[in-house]
C-alpha cells in the first residue's frame, strides 16, 4: 500500500472522535506502536509502555476514572444533572473507539539525582519523549487510514488508573489514544488559521 508523505500526514492528521465499527487488525496496531517506538528518548532508552485495553479492562478503567471525575466535579459544586451528562458523554466516547490504548512511562529509564530540581527535569524528559512517541503513533495511524484522538484524562487520576488496571507502581499513566477507522462521511471542521510568525521568537 502506498504511503503518504510526511508533510501530507502532518497536515492531514486530525483528532477523530467518531469511528466506523470495523475492527483494527492486530498487525496494523503493532505497526503504529512500532512507529511510536522510533521517537527520541533520553539516555538511549525506550521508557514508553502502551497498554492495549480489552473490553473488560476498558469498562473497569472507565468506571474508575468516571468515579474520580465525579468526585472532583462534586467538589467544584457542578450541578448533578450536568455531572451525569459529562460522565455519560465521556463513557460513550471511550466505548465507541474500536481500540483504546493507555500510554505511560516507566521508571527504569530514570537516572538518579541527589536533588529534586534535577529529578524533576529527568521526569519531564521522559514525559516529553512520550509526547513525541504519541505523535509518531498518531501520524503512523493516519498514514494507514486510521483516525486517532489523544485524551489526557489519565493525568488527572493516575492512582485510579493504576489501581483499575493493576499496573506497577512505577507506571505513570499519561494519555489514552482512541484508534479506529473514521466514521464514513465524517467531516471535520477546518483548522484555525495559522500565522507562523505568531509562534516564533527571535533573539
Amino acid at each position: 500500500m502506498a504511503r503518504m508523505t510526511l508533510d501530507t500526514a502532518l497536515a492531514g492528521r486530525r483528532s477523530v472522535r467518531q469511528f466506523d465499527p470495523r475492527p483494527v487488525q492486530p498487525a496494523l496496531l503493532e505497526e503504529v506502536i512500532a512507529a511510536a517506538c522510533l521517537a527520541p528518548a533520553p539516555h538511549h532508552s525506550r521508557p514508553w509502555r502502551f497498554a492495549i485495553l480489552s473490553a473488560d479492562a476498558r469498562v473497569t478503567l472507565t468506571d474508575a476514572m468516571g468515579e474520580r471525575w465525579r468526585q472532583d466535579l462534586e467538589r467544584d459544586n457542578v450541578p448533578k444533572a450536568r455531572i451525569r451528562r459529562l460522565l455519560n458523554r465521556s463513557r460513550a466516547r471511550l466505548a465507541a473507539a474500536p481500540v483504546l490504548v493507555l500510554a505511560g512511562v516507566v521508571g527504569d529509564a530514570r537516572r538518579p539525582w541527589p536533588d529534586q530540581h534535577r529529578q524533576r527535569a529527568e521526569e519531564l524528559m521522559l514525559v516529553q519523549s512520550l509526547g513525541a512517541a504519541i505523535q509518531s503513533l498518531m501520524l503512523a495511524a493516519h498514514a494507514r487510514g486510521l483516525g486517532s484522538c489523544w485524551l489526557s484524562a489519565p493525568l488527572f487520576c493516575p492512582e485510579a488508573v493504576r489501581l483499575a488496571l493493576d499496573l506497577p507502581p512505577d507506571f505513570q499513566p499519561q494519555a489514552l489514544i482512541a484508534l479506529g477507522y473514521p466514521k464514513k462521511g465524517l467531516r471535520l471542521p477546518p483548522r484555525p488559521p495559522l500565522t507562523v510568525r505568531d509562534h516564533i521568537i527571535e533573539r
